[in-house]
């Protein structure tokens, strides 16, 4: 598996560039560390709530769609994951089916409206939040 290389950029309000880069394995866990300094050094708004999957969430009042939209910025906000992944997520987040047709149908609405890219043949499209931290430019390269 090749190095990868994250680099984030935040600026404080005082117009002053944090850079902060980190090369080797990086694994989602690793990732979401990266980006609660970023949040302690004021780089994402505190109202963004923590990144990390919650557990044993319940049904409340959101459409399809919606859950399928947070389970995607919230369980993938740096990696790329396709329609099963998400389908596999919400199935053990709420306890009830989703068919395959579905969680594809819904990321390719959200890719449609900017929230998602996506990339692959029509059957192994992989999508990736577009931004997940409004002051934070998150830049992630594959050497």
């Amino acid at each position: 598996m090749p190095a990868r290389k994250m680099r984030v950029e935040l600026f404080d309000s005082d117009g002053n560039r944090y850079t902060i880069a980190f090369e080797g394995q990086v694994t989602r866990d690793k990732a979401v560390r990266l980006l609660d300094l970023v949040e302690l050094l004021g780089g994402a708004p505190s109202g963004t709530g923590n990144p990390r999957p919650n557990t044993g969430i319940v049904n409340n009042g959101s459409s399809k769609y919606d859950r399928v939209r947070m389970i995607a910025q919230r369980s993938f906000p740096l990696v790329w994951f396709s329609s099963r992944e998400v389908q596999s997520v919400y199935e053990q987040e709420y306890k009830e089916p989703l068919s395959l047709s579905t969680a594809a149908t819904y990321l390719s609405r959200l890719a449609g409206k900017g929230v998602l890219t996506k990339v692959g043949a029509s059957n192994r499209l992989k999508y990736k939040i577009v931004s997940g931290f409004p002051e934070a430019a998150l830049k992630q390269q594959i050497s």
